[in-house]
């Protein structure tokens, strides 16, 4: 494996909490995709599952060198429930591209207060996704 980038994130799920009772809809609808919402809202401890998602992310952006921007925004990237029930990272097409021939490992976790996350970007792509 050859690493292109590493990126971490930690997000405090009370921050998450607040942003979207003060914000709602409008927050979430920015910052993360249909499916992401739909799986977050249906857990008994959405926050968690939001704020996991999040620091994913961020974790993501960080591994690219890029952070939160043009090159990659906020639905750019997301995280769904991979066949074995364990999550993984998603592109959209523009970032696949730039990808491709890359894999992209994702571990989150997560605290009564905090959540994690972590993604490894490995540049041979032996291990087929991008």
């Amino acid at each position: 494996m050859a690493v292109k980038g590493i990126g971490v994130d930690l997000v405090e799920i009370q921050r998450m909490r607040f942003m979207i009772e003060k914000w709602g809809e409008r927050f979430y609808r920015k910052v993360f995709t249909d499916e992401e919402i739909a799986y977050c809202l249906s857990r008994s401890r959405p926050y968690y599952s939001f704020a996991a998602r999040f620091a994913a992310k961020e974790a993501f952006a960080k591994a690219l060198g890029t952070g939160i921007g043009k090159v990659c925004g906020w639905k750019d990237v997301f995280v769904r429930v991979h066949q074995n029930g364990g999550p993984e990272i998603g592109l959209s097409e523009k970032l696949r591209d730039r990808l491709t021939g890359h894999h992209i490992f994702l571990s989150l976790s997560h605290t009564q207060t905090m959540a994690i996350a972590m993604v490894v970007i490995d540049e041979d792509g032996k291990s087929g996704q991008a």
